[in-house]
This record gives C-alpha cells, structure tokens and sequence, in this order.
C-alpha cells in the first residue's frame, strides 16, 4: 500500500510518500481502508510518535491518527463491527497512524461516521472534538450557566469547544484574532475577544472553566487571576502547578485525550442533529503530506487541515 512515513524526527522536508506492506489486523483489531485523515503539526515531535508503549524506538512511523474510511477487515474477536460499516476514529499516537491507505485500530476506537458528513469532513473530527468533549465535561464537569474562557477558539480543538460549551447552555468567551470574530459567533461565541487589541484579564471575571486551546504564549499564566474559586484550569501543552492551583483555590488539570467510542457517538449524533459542525481550512492529497503540515504550522487559519486519501 502507499503511505506516509516520517524519515527524519520533526523534519516535514523527509515526510516521504512510498509502499509499505499493508497490516493486517490480529485479534480484537479492525483494518480499515483510510479515505481520509486529519493533520496534528505537532505530533511529529512527541515522544509516542517515536516510541513503543515498551519504550522502545520506532523507526519510519507513519504520522496521522484521525479517520474516516471503511472497515474492511477484522481479526478474530471482533463481533461488534462488520466489513463495510463507514467509520470515524483515531488510534493510538505509538503506533503506525493513518496517513496511509490502510491502518489498524481497535474497535474502542471507533464509532459509526456520521451520516451528514463526508469522509473529509469527519476526518476533521475526532481528535479536536473528543478532546474538547473531554475537557470540558470529563474534566471540568461544565454546566449550564458556567462561564468558560476558550485561547484559540478557532481552532481545531477551540471549534468544537465553543460549539459543546453552547450547546450545553454556557456563557462561552473566545479569545482569537480578529478574522476569526465572525465565525466564532456563528459557532457559539457569546463573547469575542481580539487577542491583538485587548488583554483579556482586562476584561473577564469570576470564569468557572479555562480551556487553553493554543499551548504556545503566557495565555494560561494570564488566566489565574481571572478564575472563579472552585473552578477548573486546563492545559492541553503541559501540567501546571499545583501548589499554583491550590494558592487560588481551583483545579489544574493536564491531560491526553483517550479514544472513547461512547462519546465518539455521542459526537457523530450531535453533528447529525446540527449542534456540531467541522471546520475544514484545506483539504490536500495524500502525496502532499508535507505541504499540509507546513501550511497548518502558521495558525492563521481555523479548524484542520485534511488529507484525502480516496478521492
């Protein structure tokens, strides 16, 4: 089969499309035939993306962990998914992804696409939206009438955020730049804030949830002072300090998002039902790999970057 394989750690320039033997699936895996995959820039250089879960060094890995396609193979054990069902998912970051034209996952990892989409646009989906799912409700329990503050509302995992945060009746804050003020409107923003004119301390109080989107900047170390005591403060880059947390009264929270196939579905009805919808900046062949990651670096646009395998 073709794929995409990292030659040189965090260097998109060897990002090299080539033939690989394609898997094939052992017990309790699901093969599926990739039509599309979401791009993640920063997993090239995260240490799972070069290791084993034994710790052990991987050589050439094939990047890419956000699905669409079919399933068109299973191994032995497997009941609850058939060859042929359209499927969305992500699989684990230390193993061979899905910038390829067949990838093996589990079938936790995996839920029914959802029907109102195409493969590009649910490939946009898993990874930004089970990680703001995840954020904001297994984490930080957010209710209706919470205030949440949301850094790189328009991103991929900022969209989703906003969009969960008003569908569950919250007063939502976004804070991005000035482009991105009408969308994020659209999408559920009660609130705008352009981070190149105003500071947002400046301006918000008394906020129940801190969702720090961007990981990049002094954003988080500026959202302490903003906190209501009792509330919750999350870091999708790094772990934040407790004895911090514990000095202003809230939680700190730090986590990796985890393939959740009851939530996935959960997230596949909300799309269907128009609560929740992707956002797509590009769509490129697989061929062009290198291209897309390039191109996603900057962060001038929002939501993903997609690669379409099957066209």
């Amino acid at each position: 089969m073709k794929a995409i394989r990292i030659h040189k750690h965090e260097d998109t320039n060897v990002l090299v499309y080539e033939d690989v033997p394609q898997p094939q699936p052992g017990d309790g895996e699901v093969l599926v035939r990739v039509y599309a995959t979401g791009v993640t820039p920063a997993e090239l250089g995260w240490g799972a993306t070069w290791k084993t879960k034994a710790g052990l060094e991987r050589q050439f890995p094939i990047p890419g962990h956000e699905l669409s396609g079919i399933v068109a193979q299973l191994g032995s054990g497997v009941t609850d998914i058939q060859v042929g069902d359209a499927v969305y998912g992500f699989n684990d970051f230390d193993q061979d992804g899905s910038e390829a034209e067949y990838t093996l996952t589990r079938p936790a990892e995996l839920a029914p696409k959802p029907s109102s989409l195409t493969h590009v646009q649910a490939a946009a989906v898993p990874l930004s939206a089970l990680t703001a799912w995840q954020a904001l409700f297994d984490h930080a329990g957010l209710v209706a009438g919470q205030k949440v503050l949301i850094h790189g509302a328009a991103g991929g995992v900022g969209s989703f955020a906003v969009q969960l945060a008003h569908w569950a009746k919250a007063q939502v804050i976004g804070v991005d730049a000035p482009w991105n003020r009408e969308l994020l409107a659209t999408l559920g923003s009660d609130t705008v804030i352009d981070f190149t004119t105003t500071r947002f301390e400046d301006v918000v109080h008394d906020v129940d949830v801190v969702l720090d989107a961007v990981g990049v900047g002094d954003s988080i170390d500026r959202s302490w002072n903003v906190m209501k005591k009792g509330g919750t403060i999350i870091s999708l880059a790094k772990p934040l300090s407790q004895d911090q947390a514990a000095s202003y009264g809230v939680r700190a929270i730090f986590f990796v998002v985890e393939a959740n196939r009851s939530e996935l579905t959960q997230i596949a009805q909300l799309i269907d039902m128009d609560h929740l919808r992707p956002l797509v900046s590009q769509v490129l062949p697989l061929t062009q790999a290198s291209e897309a990651y390039e191109r996603k670096k900057g962060g001038q646009t929002p939501g993903k970057v997609v690669l379409q395998v099957v066209r």
